[in-house]
Formats: structure tokens, C-alpha cells, sequence
């Protein structure tokens, strides 16, 4: 347990003008992690100088920095085996109160209104079909082509309340969905583009890795296949590579969701956003 009265005392001297004293009082708080953040909050809510104001707003955010990082490293060297809990830790550096229960709550309805329409019986091809209907039909879901650098776009909580993200987040939402119903779609790095596959290994299928076709989660769910792939790579002069066909690991998207994001704030002059995701970039690499 801290101590709140030396905590609150401390807190009163973070506008000290004296260097020396306003280092000393920071790098103790900080040493209290998440437990000051509550007192911190209050302080701020009470303050009515400026300087003690954006001191206290850096010092909480740096404490929650630090806590986001390590989240994320122990996800990593965990396995990095749940692909939302690893884009939570993601949707926490710029959401750090969210009530991640109620996206959970919310990805778990979803799930349920497939799960209740779905047949023992459907083929691949039908399962996938429902899903769109359910994802983009009744939910509303689509890709955000109108500002589509809007780094909005990567958190997964504010796709979720939008109902619009770029192309990796509604595949992260749908594959999420997907293998909670224990449909096996999974992600593909493509080069600028992100695109899901249904694996079926049980199954013959056009090549050897057991994909049985592609979904376009960017539009609507379409099913497309192998030589569509190889089409867009030609387009962009591409060669072939394995990593181009097949599922990529939970790794592998997040660091393209955080190099998303990096671009989106380097697009918008966001200098130190983008120093602290390249931190976060360099966990996972």
C-alpha cells in the first residue's frame, strides 16, 4: 500500500521551480505506478495552475506508457497466443480507463447472432456468407475509405463504436469473431493490403497449405482466391513469396496494426505518438 498523505504532498510539489526538487518528486511518483494514478487524477481535477496541471497530465500518461509496455512484452514473450487481448494492449496506449469488458460483451454478441443462424451442415463457403450478414448487414460494419488515415481507424474500440476501420481492424474483428465459432479464418500480411484465409487442412484444396479461399474483410466479406492474389502482386510488381498466401501469427498483426498507426501520426505531425508506438514496435521485433 502507498502512503497517500506522502503522495499528496508530493503531488503538490510537482510545479516546484527547482529543477533538482521537481525530478526528485516525479521519479518518486512514478515509482508508485498505477497505484498514484488515482490520486494524481484527483490532484489534477483540483488544480488551478497550469504548469501543476500538464505536469500531473504528463506524469499520468507516463505512468500508464509503462504499464502499456509491459503489457505488451508479456503478451509477446507469453506467445502471443490471443489475438485481442493483444489488440486491447494496443487500444490501451490511447484508451487507457476503457471498459474492455463491454468490448468483449460487444464482440460476444455478435458471435451469438451468427452462432443462433448458423447450420452443423454449412459449408465453408455458407458459414463465411453468414458471417457477412450477420457482421455487415445487421451490425453495420465497413471499411472507412473516407479518411482512411484516421488513426481512429487501429483502436478497436472506437471501430467497434463507428461500425468503420481500415482493412487489418475488420479483419482482426472478424477473424476474432470467426474462430470464436471455431471457423478457422485467419490473417494474411499482404503488401498494402490485409486479407483473411479459411483454412481448412482436413480438406483438398487448390495448394498445399489447406486454404480453401480468401475473404476481402475491407469489402463486405467478398471470397475470392489464389489467382486473385497472385494478380494484385503483379500489380505491384511483386514476386512470390509464401508469406503473401499464407496466415501470418498474432505477432505479425500487431505490429503492422502499430506501424498503421505509426504512419497515421506521422501523417498528422504527432511527433511524440510516434516516438512512444515505435517503443512499442521495438517490444514486438
Amino acid at each position: 500500500m502507498i502512503n497517500i498523505t506522502e503522495v499528496n504532498s508530493l503531488i503538490r510539489l510537482l510545479d516546484d521551480p527547482d529543477p533538482e526538487i521537481y525530478n526528485h518528486v516525479h521519479d518518486k511518483l512514478l515509482s508508485y505506478g498505477s497505484e498514484a494514478i488515482e490520486h494524481l487524477e484527483t490532484a489534477f481535477g483540483e488544480a488551478f495552475d497550469s504548469i501543476q496541471q500538464e505536469r500531473i497530465a504528463n506524469l499520468v500518461h507516463e505512468i500508464q506508457f509503462g504499464i502499456v509496455k509491459n503489457d505488451l512484452k508479456l503478451w509477446y514473450q507469453g506467445g502471443a497466443f490471443d489475438l485481442l487481448q493483444g489488440i486491447l494492449i494496443v487500444n490501451r496506449y490511447q484508451y487507457p480507463d476503457l471498459d474492455e469488458q463491454k468490448i468483449i460483451n460487444q464482440l460476444e454478441a455478435i458471435k451469438r447472432d451468427i452462432w443462433i443462424q448458423m447450420n452443423n451442415e454449412a459449408s465453408p463457403v455458407e458459414q463465411v456468407k453468414l458471417i457477412n450478414h450477420v457482421f455487415y448487414h445487421m451490425y453495420g460494419f465497413s471499411g472507412n475509405t473516407t479518411n482512411h488515415q484516421d488513426p481512429q481507424n487501429s483502436y478497436l474500440s472506437q471501430v467497434m463504436e463507428t461500425k468503420k476501420g481500415n482493412q487489418i481492424l475488420l479483419a482482426i474483428i472478424y477473424s476474432i469473431i470467426a474462430q470464436k465459432l471455431d471457423i478457422p479464418v485467419h490473417g494474411v500480411n499482404l503488401p498494402q493490403h490485409f486479407i483473411l484465409a479459411y483454412l481448412d487442412e482436413s480438406k483438398e484444396s487448390e495448394f498445399e497449405s489447406g486454404i480453401l479461399f480468401y475473404i476481402n474483410a475491407f469489402n463486405k466479406g467478398f471470397i475470392f482466391g489464389r489467382r486473385d492474389v497472385d494478380m494484385f502482386l503483379k500489380q505491384l510488381n511483386l514476386s512470390f513469396d509464401k508469406q503473401f498466401y499464407e496466415p501470418c501469427s498474432n505477432t505479425d498483426i500487431i505490429r503492422r496494426v502499430l506501424r498503421n498507426l505509426i504512419s497515421s501520426y506521422e501523417h498528422l505531425g504527432s511527433s511524440e505518438k510516434v516516438d512512444e508506438l515505435k517503443q512499442m514496435l521495438a517490444i514486438i521485433e
